[in-house]
């Protein structure tokens, strides 16, 4: 059961935007201003939603409450689009009972449709109604799309204070940041900076080494409020804060990858020995978006050299005689050596099929070329992915 995050209510209810009754309108409320901040998507096409919520954290005010839509991304609709975003956001206020500047909004869906405000703004008071301290589940299946199940993280410290977080993502996922929507909440004294802070030190450790597909979506959205109802203050700098965030975050993220489209592989991706991080994260990267090394993990095929391929385009200066590659347990242990300083390690084939076929499993590649490392998680690309997806609208 989710501990409750003292000051918060949410509710997720259906108002429309999906058929037979699946829910698709959530609403998170604080009884009190919170501090905010977000992380937004890098894509140049932003959606509506977007641009607001931008607006709303750039003047530096607190916020209230968190609306969420599915069905319809509100993206590529013009002036219309920033007027039902506004409009949203202001009967939400009237609802709940703060000011416009109180409320953000969030949206996910189909791109190029206007919002059906006569269903949506009735839906903000069916929602309202619900509101519950217990409602988190309700409102993390309400933020869903394409996700075959909710995802929703909660943690609370020693210290006396939670931290709850729910986010949707199966598709579109290939971080420069969240590629998703996500809602983070804690009940601590947290000021704006610090939430600022910690919340894009999480999101460079967890949302942003996520790869499903290798689209980023035009609305994707990370939010950490922090209503400070516990009583417990953060100082600046608070590294058990830090590390609470990031856990929450982690979970979050790495569910998004195991409820990939289509997925059938949740592969943790491995890269030592390399000169430097963005060195690191960048092989790491480029083997996760292959299509060849992505359809090779769905078929367990131990096809390294699409491995030590794809390490060779990512742009980093590589010696191919020092690489060496390893199929890593679902513990991360590495248990057959593939690849060895650039050569066919003496490895049993069978074995390493039957690895890969598991649903969990990894791979360690070691550059040879200095003592930095990091660690991207990701999935296979199933038959199941091009159904999906080539059958979104239609």
């Amino acid at each position: 059961m989710t501990a409750k995050v003292q000051g918060f209510q949410s509710a997720g209810v259906h108002c429309g935007l999906k058929a037979e009754g699946a829910k698709d309108l959530a609403l998170i409320v604080s009884d009190r201003p919170c501090a905010v901040a977000g992380v937004f998507t890098t894509n140049q096409v932003k959606a509506a939603p977007v641009i607001y919520d931008q607006s709303i954290l750039a003047a530096g005010n607190p916020v209230r409450a968190v609306v969420t839509n599915t069905g319809k991304a509100n993206a590529c609709t013009g002036e219309q689009g920033l007027v039902d975003t506004r409009s949203t956001a202001e009967h939400a206020a009237q609802v709940i009972g703060c000011s416009l500047d109180e409320v953000l909004v969030l949206s996910t869906g189909v791109i190029g449709v206007n919002l059906p405000m006569d269903i949506i703004l009735p839906g903000i008071e069916r929602a309202a109604a619900a509101l519950s301290p217990d409602g988190w589940e309700d409102a993390s299946s309400a933020i869903m799309t394409t996700d075959t199940r909710p995802k929703l993280v909660s943690v609370t410290t020693e210290s006396g204070y939670t931290i709850t977080g729910i986010a949707k993502g199966a598709g579109m996922i290939a971080p420069n940041m969240a590629t998703m929507l996500s809602v983070v909440v804690t009940d601590a004294v947290v000021s704006r900076e610090e939430c600022d802070r910690v919340l894009r030190q999480a999101v460079g450790e967890s949302f942003n080494r996520i790869v499903v597909d290798g689209d980023m979506s035009t609305n994707d959205t990370l939010l950490l409020l922090a209503n400070g109802a516990s009583g417990v203050e953060i100082a600046p700098g608070d590294e058990a804060f830090a590390a609470a965030v990031r856990e929450v975050c982690t979970e979050l993220a790495q569910a998004i990858v195991r409820d990939g489209e289509g997925a059938t592989k949740f592969v943790t991706l491995e890269v030592t020995g390399a000169p430097g991080e963005d060195a690191a994260v960048a092989v790491a990267r480029t083997v996760a978006l292959s299509p060849l090394c992505k359809t090779a993990f769905y078929g367990g095929d131990p096809n390294w050299g699409r491995i030590v391929c794809a390490a060779g385009y990512a742009g980093v200066p590589l010696d191919c005689g020092k690489l060496s590659l390893w199929l890593l347990d679902a513990a991360g242990e590495p248990v057959i050596q593939l690849v060895d300083s650039g050569c066919p390690a003496d490895y049993d084939e069978p074995s390493a099929i039957a690895l890969m076929q598991q649903p969990e499993w990894g791979l360690r590649l070691d550059l040879g070329l200095g003592a930095a490392q990091t660690v991207v998680w990701t999935c296979d690309l199933s038959h199941e992915y091009v159904t999906i997806n080539g059958h979104y609208r239609t």
